[in-house]
């Protein structure tokens, strides 16, 4: 029964979606990336990782990034290519933490995609973030205060997205299945974004 009521939630998302893209927003840890790319397929529509892409247009990896350019060349960067991804129709893409803080990028989101807020508690995402090496703004004496900071700093941002989806530690199948459910039961559908 619950398989079936999903299966139709995302088939009329995926019809009020139109050639929108949904665009995940959200703190590294939140699961972006892995949630967006089960989304995605979920949907029958593709998935672009907007830090892949940098990464692709860049020859280096973000780390190498900051450390060649520093993070206002990185964000600049960031801001160009979601620009460009942006205009590429119904597609699920998950941008940087910091992608959403830039006003132009937000509006640019706003004007045309659905934004999806993964909104994940401190100790989750310490849980997921300290797993991996190459997140730059973590390299420091005190990775949590710095998590601590950011999620004073951009969740007020973040809460503008169209729709906020608790980040839970649970199988990502079942996160997906949240965000499905919670786009089906978005109001914003009817007043959509102009094309």
């Amino acid at each position: 029964m619950a398989r079936r009521s999903i299966a139709k939630e995302a088939e009329a998302v995926r019809q009020r979606l139109g050639t929108h893209p949904i665009v995940l927003v959200g703190l590294m840890g939140a699961g972006k990336t892995s949630v967006g790319r089960r989304l995605a397929e979920k949907l029958g529509i593709p998935f672009i990782d907007a830090d892949h892409e940098i990464e692709a247009a860049a020859g280096k990896s973000i780390a190498e990034i900051f450390a060649d350019h520093g993070e206002p060349y990185f964000r600049e960067g960031e801001r160009r290519v979601i620009q460009r991804l942006i205009s590429n129709g119904a597609q699920v893409l998950a941008t940087g933490g910091g992608a959403y803080m830039n006003d132009e990028t937000r509006a640019r989101i706003q004007e045309h995609g659905i934004s999806v807020w993964l909104k994940a508690s401190l100790p989750l995402l310490m849980k997921r973030v300290m797993k991996r090496q190459d997140r730059p703004l973590l390299k420091t004496e005190d990775p949590e205060a710095v998590m601590r900071a950011l999620i004073e700093k951009r969740y007020p941002v973040y809460a503008q997205a169209d729709v906020t989806v608790e980040s839970r530690d649970v199988q990502h199948g079942q996160m997906v299945n949240d965000v499905i459910r919670a786009l089906a039961q978005w109001n914003g559908w009817d007043g959509q974004k102009d094309e």
